[in-house]
């Protein structure tokens, strides 16, 4: 196991950037949440005096203000009526009453009914917002003036030194309140509705394994605000790794349950203490670069490996240049014809074995949940190459084929939820393993839902839902029940998005019995940063879409950041993948 780091936690002193921060002498219930504008315009308001004279005027300039920006929508649809040829991506038809809506009012007494309801009005206000030809055209060429003329970012993202970008949930974990004290907990389990204490979650799922002879080794990753701190601010040491206050007494409280925890922070100090080496981590992206990934793997093999590397097995590497833009430049919305933050050019090694593409294998004695730090040079999508994740190169290091389940987001439970369901379902993911390697961004710590999740190998049922035979795709039609929220574009790390729908009244093309039936569907909801037709679905509405097994393609979607329904019931049912949803 690595050393403990030759600092002490949080350096010598705490961190103070020069930009300007939130206090934390009262800390917000989700700290890594902004208070947003409507709050603080609301405490502005109620705190404001007014002349006569001024009160009027600026009611006006409000009005007037509101209104045009759907008027101009307004008018650029009726201008440019095919969505493919629009700026935007917002249609405002959608705020319209249905045509079926309007035909089952049945006299002046219930034209209440084509009033839309709270959320919608919300709905549509949000996307009204952040997706309409005003918002498109303005917002990134004021940002831009922002960010290079005024040195500002936005509600996601800091500038840091020489083009350095940070990710605000990366800082706030940083330089924000213990995530262990008392208080803090208390007012996130209250106001979040979440599982704040990591510890509890960690031993209980070690437990878990324990009962079943499989051993758990955690793997928190530090935040590029930690690691390059001195890219963020000048008071930071060069060699100094940073971690929230309360980490030290994480590690202690696990090592107390004698729960194994490879830390990497002192080999990234003492990395970045020597002659000659670059950054660690990205410029404009939350992750690490490809040389720290691989230095990281490699020495969590050696604290791991007891016995040698196994024969028969060959390894191949091969050196790929990548050009790509970090997820925090894309945050920003700049105009894509800005300069100030250039592609960014890494150097990855794609692994193969045995002259085939690296495959995970469901049948290897070692099981690796991982978040985006493992799929960052794994998973296509993220821009920054394939086959040369923290997967890989542990399989590589090790000298033998693994498992794993990644997903992009939410390290803190959805590995785990994935592997719950799937042993629910009487999946025994778990058989044959002896080895659990849990690795998470350390930012999940404080702002993660750490939530108490059984690992109890339940017997197979007969599927309740409706999915295709492997191999097969069929057409259908069904009414939405129920789906999962979808974040706002540009307000995560990751521009692919994947929502689920609950399906009722399905009717399966060539299928002449469908009374009752229902589905549970995957569907994709946003592509680089731009929401799809499935993500402005409403319960309510009537949708058909191409049908596949979610067995089909998990492989290659099931490392996309993805939200679920609520419903713990529908969860447990078998999904499928839904393409080319129309309305």
């Amino acid at each position: 196991m690595a050393n403990e780091p030759n600092i002490p936690v949080g350096g010598d002193e705490p961190l103070k950037p020069t930009h300007s921060l939130p206090r934390y002498s009262e800390p917000t219930p989700e700290t890594h949440r902004r208070v947003s504008r409507e709050q603080e315009a609301e405490l502005a308001l109620k705190n404001s005096q007014f002349a006569g004279g001024a009160r009027i005027l600026l009611t006006v300039l409000f009005l007037v203000t509101i209104l045009s920006v759907p008027t101009i929508q307004f008018a650029y649809e009726m201008r440019t009526p095919r969505t493919e040829g629009r700026l935007g991506t917002f249609n405002l038809y959608k705020a319209y009453p249905a045509w079926k809506k309007i035909r089952a009012v049945r006299g002046p007494r219930e034209l209440w009914r084509l009033l839309p309801r709270a959320a919608e009005l919300k709905a549509a206000e949000k996307e009204l917002e952040t997706e309409s030809v005003v918002s498109e055209w303005l917002l990134p060429r004021v940002q831009w003036v922002l960010s290079t003329k005024l040195g500002a970012g936005n509600e996601q993202v800091y500038l840091g030194h020489d083009r350095w970008l940070f990710y605000r949930p990366d800082v706030d974990y940083v330089t924000g309140p213990p995530f262990l004290d008392p208080k803090t907990m208390t007012r996130r389990a209250h106001a979040a509705a979440v599982q704040p204490d990591p510890v509890r979650a960690i031993v209980d799922f070690r437990d878990q394994l324990a009962a079943r002879n499989k051993s758990l080794i955690v793997v928190p990753i530090p935040m590029k605000p930690g690691v390059e701190s001195e890219k963020f601010s000048p008071r930071a040491r060069s060699n100094a790794v940073l971690q929230n206050a309360s980490f030290a007494e994480f590690k202690e409280r696990l090592a107390r349950a004698r729960v194994s925890v490879f830390d990497p922070t002192p080999l990234l100090s003492q990395r970045k203490g020597e002659p000659g080496n670059a950054a660690l981590y990205l410029e404009t992206d939350t992750h690490w670069r490809p040389e720290t990934m691989e230095f990281v793997a490699e020495n969590l093999v050696a604290s791991i490996r007891t016995a040698p590397v196994p024969a028969g097995r060959t390894f191949q590497l091969a050196n790929r240049e990548v050009r790509g833009v970090g997820d925090i430049a894309r945050m920003l919305k700049l105009p894509e014809s800005q300069q100030a933050y250039p592609i960014e050019i890494v150097t990855i090694h794609e692994v193969a074995i045995d002259n085939s593409p690296w495959r995970a294998l469901k049948n290897a004695d070692v099981l690796l949940l991982g978040d985006s730090f493992s799929n960052i040079f794994s998973l296509g999508a993220l821009g920054w190459g394939e086959s040369a994740g923290f997967a890989e190169h542990f399989s590589r290091a090790l000298g033998g084929p693994i498992d794993c389940i990644l997903r992009n987001s939410d390290g803190a439970f959805a590995t785990r939820e994935i592997l719950s369901r799937e042993l629910a379902r009487g999946r025994d993911r778990l058989a044959g393993k002896k080895l659990v390697i849990w690795e998470f961004a350390a930012r999940e710590l404080a702002f993660g839902d750490w939530k108490m999740l059984e690992m109890k190998l339940g017997q197979p049922v007969p599927a309740k839902f409706f999915v295709p035979k492997n191999g097969e795709s069929i057409t259908a039609s069904g009414t939405v029940e129920a789906i999962s929220t979808v974040p706002r574009p540009g307000s995560v790390p990751y521009k692919d998005h994947v929502l689920a729908l609950h399906l009722t009244d399905l009717v399966v093309e060539g299928r002449e019995e469908t009374a009752g039936l229902e589905a549970l569907v995957y569907a994709e909801s946003m592509r680089d940063n731009i929401l799809t037709a499935a993500a402005r679905l409403r319960p309510g509405d009537r949708v058909t879409l191409r049908l596949r097994p979610w067995t089909d393609v998990a492989d290659q979607l099931e490392k996309i950041n993805r939200s679920e329904i609520d419903d713990p019931t529908v969860q447990l049912e078998e999904p499928c993948w839904g393409e080319s949803i129309k309305q």
